[in-house]
Parts: structure tokens; sequence; C-alpha cells
């Protein structure tokens, strides 16, 4: 069978097969998730909350590598479900602190077991020497990346 144009436009291009390997992941953790009824993008603000004394919108946007509009509508989510409060911070009069409640604690411990699963499936595939060197590739991805202009 032929290879469609996507196919052909795509074959070789690494970008492309770190988008797919992305998105397979992803995949994989949303219907881990499911259960809990969470989003992958909640789910990584209750684990960045449940370790920390409180965090900005911003700060948990800049973590989760989503927009400022994205994580305003996770937040609003996770405060109506009682997984997240928000409180004007002690520091800063215009600041908003996000904390994980008693309830998002919990659901986070349990989700993320669900998400270690996936994420121990992948690693599972590879060696431990493959593994530091898949790690030590993309790593240096990130390196190369950060510095082009």
């Amino acid at each position: 069978m032929a290879k469609t144009t996507t196919e052909t436009v795509a074959a070789g291009r690494l970008g492309h097969t770190i988008k797919r390997a992305e998105q397979a992941l992803i995949g994989r953790k949303t219907e881990a998730l499911r259960e809990f009824g969470l989003t992958v993008p909640q789910y990584a603000v209750l684990l960045l909350l449940s370790v920390s004394d409180g965090m900005s919108a911003a700060q948990l946007a800049r973590e989760c590598m989503v927009t400022p509009q994205t994580m305003a509508t996770v937040l609003t989510n996770l405060e109506k479900a009682d997984l997240v409060v928000r409180e004007p911070s002690e520091l800063h009069q215009k600041v908003v602190v996000n904390r994980a409640t008693r309830a998002g604690r919990a659901i986070v411990k349990k989700a993320d077991k669900a998400a270690l699963r996936v994420e121990g499936a992948l690693g599972a595939e590879f060696t431990p020497e493959e593994r530091v060197r898949f790690e030590e590739y993309l790593e240096r991805s990130i390196v190369v990346l950060g510095s082009l202009e």
C-alpha cells in the first residue's frame, strides 16, 4: 500500500515522531486518570500542589507548560470539585495562591499510582542503559532547542 501524503511529508521528521510519542503518552495517561475524574493538566496541578505550600496560577501554568488561560480553566474546575482552594497571598495583595484540599491530596495520591504505571510500562521497554541514553538525548534536545534563535 502506498504511503499517504501525510506519511510522506512526516517521514524522517524528528519533531513529528516526538509529537506522536507525546500524544501516545498523554493518551494513555488520560485513560488511566479517567477513573479519578481528572484530566492530565488537572492531575499535574494537583501533583505540584501536593508537594508545595501553594502556588500562583502563573507559576502553575509555567510548571505545567500550559497557557495562563488554560490554567485558569483548570483551576476553576478543580475549585468547583473542591480539590483546590484559592486564597489571597499573604505576601502580595494581587496574587492568589492555590492549595490542594485534603480531598485533592487524597485523589492525586491514587491518581499518581495510575500515572506511574503508564510511565513504568514505557520505561520497562528499555534496558537501564537505553533509558539513560534516551533521557540524555531528550535533555540534549531540550537544550539545543532552547538555544536556537
